[in-house]
This record gives C-alpha cells, structure tokens and sequence, in this order.
C-alpha cells in the first residue's frame, strides 16, 4: 500500500480542526453578518433626504428580517442537498442586488424591496445556519460548540468592522453611495466561499448520518418538546437584538446624546460580541447549554432595565453596550449546538433554520414595532420593557430543554 493510501485509510484526528474551512466560513459569516448590522445609520440621513417617516423604514427593516428568517429553512435545506457554496454564491448576489435597489430607491416600494426583501433573502442564504452547518459536518461533536463560537465571533466582527465603516463612508460619499460600495463588496462572498463547497454527505462525519427524509426530519423535530422550547425561546433573542440594531442610533439621538456615540456604542457591541461569541463556545462545550442560555436572557433583560433607570450619559451608553456585546451572540453557538444534538447533521441547515426562523419573526416584530410605537407614542420605552419581559419568558423556557439525542431505532 502506498503512503498516500495509508494516510488515506487511516482515521481522521477529531482533535484536529479543519481552519481553511473554518476561516473561510467566518470571512463569509462577517461580510453578511456587517452591512445589515450597520443599516441603523442609514436611517435618518435616508428620511432626512426623502421625507419618509421612521415607519417606513422600519417597515423595509423588519421585512429584511422576516425575509432572513422565512428564507433560511429553505435556503439551509437546499445547501443541505446541493451544496453550501452555491448556497453562498447566490447569497452574494441577491445581498449585492439589495443595496443597489436600496440605494436608488425613490419610493418606499422599492426601499422594501431592495433593502426588505433581497437584503433579507441575501442574509438568510449566507448566514450563520448555513455556514455552521457546514462546520458541524467538518468537526467532531465535541468541538462544534467552540467552531461555533468562531464562526459566531467572525460574524461579531462584521458588527465590530462594518459600524465605523458604514458610518465613515456616509460622512465622506452620502448614504446612496456608500451603499453601493457596501453592494460591490458583498460581490466578493461568492470567491471566499469556495473552500465550503459539499454537502450534507460530505465531511468528515457523513458517516454519522441517520438517513431521513425532510418531512421525517421536520415530524420528528416538530414532535419534540425540547426543540419546540428552543424555538420559542430563540424568537425573543431577535426581537431584541434587531431593535437595538436598527434604532439605537435614532435613540441616541432622542435622549440628547451625541450622534458620534451611536458609532461608538454598535462598533463595542460588535467588538465585545467577538468576545462573548468565543467564551459562549468554550462554556458551551464544558457546562449546560440550556442552563446557560436562560442565564444570557436573564442577564440580558437586567442589563436594559439599568440602563432605563439608571441616568443616561455617554458613560452609560458604552457600558450598556459593552454588557450587551457579551451578550449579544451569545446564545448562537449553544443554541445551534443543541438542535446538531438533538438530530445530528443531516438536515441541520433545515432544523437550524426553523430555529431562525422564530428568531426572525421576533426581529420582525422588535424592528416594526420600534418604528411603529415611536410614531405613535414619541418614545420607545414600550418596546424597551416588552424586551425585558420576554427575557425573563426567554430563561423559563430553556431550563427545562434536555441536552441529548432524541430518541430513535437502532440504527444499522
């Protein structure tokens, strides 16, 4: 036998991470994770030019959510069967196509549909569910939690990058071009995807794989209470987080702080989530991921109820932010963890995606309402204390979600 059959036959070290793969997917993770974290900043220099109010732009936001979430079981499902990287690929397109439909919108119709539908279609197709999915096929199960962690902290980093970015190119170019600029770059996701390329039969755990089909897949996870407790939980982590993102700039605003604040205060959140995504990986390896994701919701909620009724200066304004950094993607490795398992990888981009796909009805929910509610009331606090409420229902539900493999047939 040669030597290159020998090393061929021997077995693959599950000590050994597979980083090509790993730092391709999270160079992918920050390129689509960072202009629609940014979109905050463009929303008042956008109404201040074409006279629309915070509704309708709210409005194109929470589509953009609602259209990440709706699209990523699919989207997961068909990189599952074809292929992560064409998967990918065609996210670079549409998120492209997106903002330059934005950035020429001289209607509200077409600001959904730019920056709504196809901004939010170019996230679902390359985000998080389809790029840890492909780790989990390429990592032993006792390592995904912390790949997880990286490829959540890379897209931590796109918040970190993309914030003084998007705000530095609005200064200098105005926000129509800087969002061509945006576009233009989303167009390099198709070429660092590459290394991505297989599907759920490939890897090195493909052997692993319990053969289902997808409505077998979707009956067995539909039946079962832990997975449906995760999905409701994971539904008020996006309310959260899309409010803040989208208008804690004009907040800032609101409350007599200066606008430069709000750059600041997203760019620690993105920095300080890059800290909190990688230890919520290690911890997650090593300690109760159920138990730990109740204690980010209730950590969360205590963290916006200081910062309410605590005085507001700057000073509060960065340290809410750097409390609400560690928080912030936190839940995404442990929560992706337990759905691979519950069910393993075969149709994790599926199960992964409906998960997100509460997560994005909340983000609907947290960005519509933000706008709506302050065109109604002149405050966001309503939306502020319903966060907080549902953190607290976020905790209950995890702590009684079982950390193991469901339970099926012997398997040949």
């Amino acid at each position: 036998m040669s030597a290159v059959s020998s090393a061929a036959a021997r077995p693959v070290d599950s000590g050994s991470l597979p980083w090509l793969i790993i730092a391709a997917g999270s160079i992918v993770a920050m390129f689509t994770f960072g202009p629609r974290s940014a979109m905050g900043f463009f929303q008042l220099p956008m109404l201040a030019e074409t006279g629309w109010d915070r509704t309708t732009f709210g409005l194109a936001m929470a589509l953009q959510n609602l259209c990440w979430g709706l699209g990523q079981p699919f989207f997961g499902a068909v990189a599952d069967k074809f292929g992560t990287w064409r998967v990918l690929a065609l996210s670079g397109l549409l998120y492209a196509a997106g903002l330059f439909l934005m950035a020429f919108a001289n209607a509200p119709i077409w600001l959904h549909i730019g920056g709504g539908v196809l901004v939010g279609l170019g996230v679902a197709s390359g985000s998080f569910g389809i790029v840890l999915s492909a780790f989990a096929r390429n990592v032993a199960p006792e390592q995904r939690s912390f790949a997880f962690g990286i490829g959540t902290a890379a897209g931590s980093a796109g918040m970190f990058l993309f914030a003084p970015l998007s705000q530095g190119l609005i200064s200098a170019y105005g926000w129509s071009d800087s969002l061509v600029y945006l576009g233009v770059l989303m167009l390099l996701v198709p070429f660092f995807a590459i290394p991505l390329r297989g599907n759920a039969a490939s890897g090195r755990q493909s052997e692993m794989l319990y053969k289902q089909t997808i409505g077998e897949a979707l009956k067995e996870a539909l039946g079962h209470k832990s997975y449906l407790l995760l999905v409701s939980g994971f539904f008020v982590c996006g309310y959260q987080v899309a409010f803040i993102t989208a208008h804690f700039p004009a907040y800032i605003g609101d409350i007599g702080i200066d606008a430069r604040y709000a750059v600041i205060a997203l760019a620690l959140i993105g920095f300080f989530n890059i800290i909190g995504s990688l230890s919520a990986g290690f911890i997650g390896q090593r300690y109760s991921k159920p138990y730990f994701l109740a204690l980010i919701y209730l950590a969360r909620s205590v963290a916006v109820t200081a910062f309410l009724l605590l005085p507001q200066s700057p000073t509060s304004v960065i340290i809410f932010a750097i409390v609400m950094g560690l928080l912030w993607l936190s839940t995404v490795p442990p929560t992706n963890a337990l759905v691979a398992i519950m069910f393993g990888t075969r149709h994790l981009g599926l199960l992964g995606g409906i998960v997100f796909l509460s997560h994005q009805i909340g983000s609907f929910l947290g960005v519509w309402m933000g706008g709506y509610l302050y065109d109604r009331f002149g405050s966001y606090d309503p939306v502020w204390w319903l966060g907080v409420a549902l953190g607290v229902f976020a905790a209950i539900v995890h702590w009684p979600i079982e950390e193991r493999r469901v339970l099926r047939p012997a398997m040949a």
